[in-house]
């Protein structure tokens, strides 16, 4: 089966203003097929944010191919949607009008848009909460908020930024267990960033492992434990422990 998201040699450098060149990424190579749930995982200056750039078509690769269905990422699309770690929400817009937002763009007439908002709103459980503002809400309900609207627009691929990286452990672990759930219901392929190896091996079929040299992937590792996972079986703990020490190593 071929990949529903194909990245060959691709390689990313940045010129600085002094003309130092700074290399990103160098020749990745990364097959994702559908309905796959990958984990990118590596420290700070690694380039998995750049790379999810990439695959968002927000940022065009400085060499190599990063192609959609086959055809190349050029520019963003419906079909890929994006989740910042920011939550990204219209302050001035409620619950409802933030998540049928891209179909506003797109545009659907009013109430077939909020007749899918309130779908997706129920998905993450804030029915409740469809004419509150954004200030009214906590951060991991923002965070809801910020899938939904994402989901709402039927992508087939969720490419998620550290959506996690700012709640509290508590609330973290929450919404790790909720976006398994809604993955499980829609079977979206997720792209999934984070810097926390206990977060990557919890939600992950397989997780990407960087190196922070150039930007490289160092392994990709299958996640073999049935879910629901329990972070205390001892596979759990010898694969943390496997892939920090690869991160250590460097």
């Amino acid at each position: 089966m071929d990949g529903i998201i194909q990245v060959q040699h691709l390689s990313k450098i940045y010129t600085m203003e002094q003309g130092k060149k700074v290399h990103a990424l160098e020749d990745i190579n990364l097959d994702i097929y559908p309905n796959d749930f990958i984990c990118i995982v590596g420290p700070s200056g690694c380039g998995k944010s750049t790379l999810l750039k990439i695959l968002a078509g927000l940022e065009a690769p400085s060499s190599g191919s990063v192609c959609f269905q086959g055809a190349p990422i050029i520019k963003p699309s419906r079909d890929i949607g994006l989740v910042f770690q920011e939550y990204s929400l219209l302050p001035w817009r409620t619950v409802i009008d933030n998540i049928s937002l891209g179909l506003e763009f797109n545009k659907q007439p009013k109430q077939e848009r909020l007749a899918v908002a309130e779908q997706f709103l129920q998905l993450v459980g804030l029915q409740d909460f469809a004419g509150a503002y954004p200030y009214e809400l906590s951060g991991g309900m923002q965070q809801r908020v910020a899938i939904a609207r994402a989901l709402a627009n039927n992508p087939q691929v969720l490419l998620m930024d550290e959506p996690f990286g700012a709640l509290d452990a508590h609330t973290r672990i929450l919404l790790q267990k909720e976006l398994l759930r809604i993955w499980e219901l829609n079977r979206k392929t997720i792209v999934f960033v984070t810097h926390s190896v206990d977060e990557a091996i919890y939600l992950a079929d397989s997780i990407v492992v960087m190196s922070p040299h150039l930007g490289r992937i160092k392994e990709v590792i299958k996640v073999d434990i049935p879910r629901p996972r329990d972070r205390a079986n001892p596979k759990y703990g010898q694969m943390a422990s496997e892939i920090l020490t690869m991160l250590e190593v460097e």
